[in-house]
């Protein structure tokens, strides 16, 4: 399988049974924020800039419109210039990974045909949520999102948010369609990701950032990454110390990212309003949340500004 603007690479790495690991978005991927002007307004400069940092930084995917990029309150319109400006910035360096899932099929479908138009490499597609389809339903949107275009899709598995789970025997199924190619795994449920490793060729990607490394290391392609916002480099060191077989160091660097991944993603505050609160401190785009988002306090800006610099006070330390 080819991305439409960088070749997919489907041998960076060799799983414990020696089937070539399969990357067709890359290994290192930003759930990117969405940066907004102080009015309100999509910052398209801004998410330029953030952009470029990401990808000179160690990032080799961008994904786009996700959870932490707001999609829910950010319209068709502002998903497709986001695809655009996006990819005028970064060029053909990275993938992008546009997410166009909703809770409607027919809206979604039109998501992705916009994304595809606009310059995508591949679709998000996350569980319809609050309808809480059974498994045939949900089975037959993937698979109509899936026809509808012609870009990879990676099927956003996060039943906490959407209320319902994509079965491992689903994935298994929907495995056997050739535009279904990755799952973005946030379900928490390590027996079932190994039993469709074990089963399809679909890449798994690390959707919670405490999980790097435990699903690398079973054979995931990568993950994709909220607290690479402001450390694009710290799980790129994590997969590269496992890839050189230091798999010491890459526990340890794994063990250190987790005051700051704990106070992100695991304090009480959504990632988005985490994630914007440490950017706009260090001075880089990021812009306010919407509502219903509510920006964090001071205190809490305080403290995650105090463990990103305690994290990164030793640049080595994540070199791999």
């Amino acid at each position: 399988m080819e991305l439409r603007h960088r070749a997919a690479d489907t041998t960076s790495m060799t799983t414990i049974d020696d089937r070539p690991r399969p990357t067709p978005f890359g290994r290192a991927l930003c759930a990117m924020i969405t940066p907004f002007t102080g009015t309100g307004a999509l910052d398209v400069d801004g998410a330029q800039r953030l952009a470029d940092r990401l990808v000179s930084r160690g990032c080799d995917g961008l994904v786009l419109s996700g959870t932490t990029g707001e999609s829910p309150t950010t319209t068709d319109a502002e998903k497709a210039a986001l695809v655009t400006a996006v990819r005028e910035a970064v060029g053909d360096r990275v993938s992008l990974v546009a997410g166009v899932g909703t809770a409607d099929t027919r809206h979604t479908v039109e998501l992705a045909r916009a994304a595809e138009k606009a310059g995508a490499d591949g679709l998000l597609v996350v569980a319809p949520y609050y309808s809480r389809p059974p498994q045939d339903a949900l089975e037959a949107h993937f698979l109509e999102v899936a026809d509808a275009c012609g870009l990879p899709l990676a099927l956003y598995d996060i039943p906490g948010r959407t209320g319902t789970r994509i079965e491992p025997d689903t994935l298994v199924r929907l495995a056997g369609h050739p535009r279904i190619a990755a799952v973005k795994d946030c379900s928490y449920d390590l027996l079932g990701t190994q039993k469709v490793l074990s089963r399809t060729d679909l890449a798994y990607y690390a959707g919670c950032d405490e999980q790097v490394l435990a699903l690398y290391s079973i054979g995931a392609a990568g993950y994709v990454s909220t607290v690479a916002n402001v450390v694009p480099d710290l799980f790129r060191a994590v997969l590269d110390a496992f890839d050189a077989g230091d798999t010491g160091r890459a526990a340890l660097l794994q063990r250190r990212a987790i005051p700051l991944v704990e106070l992100m993603m695991a304090a009480g505050l959504p990632g988005t309003v985490t994630t914007k609160a440490l950017l706009g401190a260090l001075d880089l785009p990021a812009g306010p949340v919407r509502a219903p988002l509510r920006p964090a306090d001071r205190e809490t800006t305080d403290r995650l500004v105090a463990t990103y610099e305690e994290l990164t006070a030793d640049a080595g330390q994540l070199q791999a």
